[in-house]
């Protein structure tokens, strides 16, 4: 009997064994990882603060993989560098699409963000958590767009109406000149019409070729209490930097997405008393459980932070919690129709201490908002 002869039952034994298995719904890609797809600034005017974000995210991630998955599954968080690039940030998200990722998650920056909304819809692929307050993200609600953090316009309103609680009547908007700036500007806008207050001055950076020196020149003239600037961590680091090198005193302010350890780190010696407003809760607040369940990772796991929980960290922990909440909500498998589905109809969800919520009308998340002051040490304190 030939060798082939005598495989021929084997064959068919393992033939049939397969066919029962699909029979009662298993198959190789039910085990298969879910793909979940992220491109973000990895170099750029904001690695920093991104790498941090995405620590965060993995820390919750790699936990849930640890101790089982979802429903069985790992999850697969792809992540590729754009650069801080809208175009490369495009690109990748195409890439990810192809790929099949089941969701695209944590992307970082307005106009970047804004160059994958196209895809989403096209692909009927939802986007978890995006890293900017952008109000485009929020209005008209998008049908694939579920955010976890505040808008900028709301924490930039907050922003102005605490210093101006604080008595700083003299205070000055500083812009980068696209979608991401004009929307925080609108926000703190609001924050002074509350006050029937206006600033006392107004200045613009291009995004690509920022004029420091120019700004801060102008800046030192208008002689304002506080700045308040809505730009990337690096050009916000470089103009308070510049101001103090030419022996100004102005006090610093900035929006959370600079809310990192990077950007204290590109502060140096001038990062004390800078303002930066706040979409989280304290990472040093124990008592919220979120927060200490994030805190005891960290320790865990030391060589990846530092041993030091950040505010950008508890951005990614938070958006990964919504993000595995919604792959378990989708059963075995999860598709991109059954997980924009359930998260339509996740109206309250507790990340532990905190809530989000959506529905077919609603994907905003949450409106929290506060501000903190970065202490000698380089911490955020409420």
């Amino acid at each position: 009997m030939s060798k082939s002869t005598r495989n021929r039952p084997l064959r068919r034994f393992a033939a049939s064994v397969a066919t029962a298995l699909v029979a009662f719904g298993f198959s190789a890609a039910a085990q298969a990882d879910i793909l979940i797809g992220q491109t973000a600034g990895f170099t750029g005017q904001v690695a920093a603060s991104v790498k941090e974000l995405t620590l965060g995210a993995k820390l919750y991630i790699d936990k849930v993989n640890a101790t089982g998955g979802v429903n069985g599954q790992k999850i697969d968080l792809q992540s590729l560098d754009d650069g801080f690039d809208p175009k490369r940030a495009a690109a990748n998200a195409q890439t990810l699409i192809d790929k099949g990722a089941v969701a695209l998650f944590l992307t970082r920056g307005t106009p970047h963000t804004q160059a994958v909304m196209p895809l989403l819809e096209k692909a009927q692929v939802p986007l978890i958590a995006p890293s900017t307050g952008a109000m485009l993200l929020h209005k008209p609600v998008h049908p694939f767009v579920f955010n976890v953090r505040s808008t900028y316009q709301r924490e930039a309103e907050r922003a102005v109406q605490l210093l101006l609680e604080m008595g700083n009547t003299r205070i000055a908007l500083v812009q980068v000149n696209d979608t991401f700036g004009a929307d925080g500007i609108a926000g703190a806008m609001a924050g002074f019409n509350d006050r029937k207050m206006k600033p006392v001055a107004h200045f613009t950076y291009e995004r690509e070729k920022p004029d420091i020196a120019g700004v801060v020149k102008q800046l030192i003239a208008a002689d304002p209490q506080v700045v308040l600037m809505v730009a990337s961590q690096q050009i916000t680091a470089d103009t308070v930097n510049a101001l103090r090198a030419a022996g100004s005193r102005i006090l610093g302010a900035t929006l959370s997405n600079n809310a990192s350890n990077g950007f204290v780190q590109l502060l140096g010696q001038n990062a004390a008393g800078i303002i930066v407003s706040q979409v989280f809760p304290s990472e040093r607040s124990t008592n919220v459980p979120m927060v200490r369940e994030l805190g005891d990772l960290v320790k865990a796991h030391p060589a990846e932070s530092n041993g030091q929980v950040t505010p950008a960290m508890m951005e990614g922990f938070a958006s990964a919690k919504v993000l595995v909440e919604a792959l378990k909500r989708a059963g075995k498998d999860p598709s991109r129709a059954t997980i924009q589905k359930v998260l339509n109809s996740m109206t309250r969800f507790d990340l532990g201490g905190m809530e989000v919520g959506y529905s077919p009308t609603d994907h905003t998340g949450t409106n929290y908002a506060d501000i903190a002051i970065i202490d000698p040490r380089g911490r955020f304190l409420r």
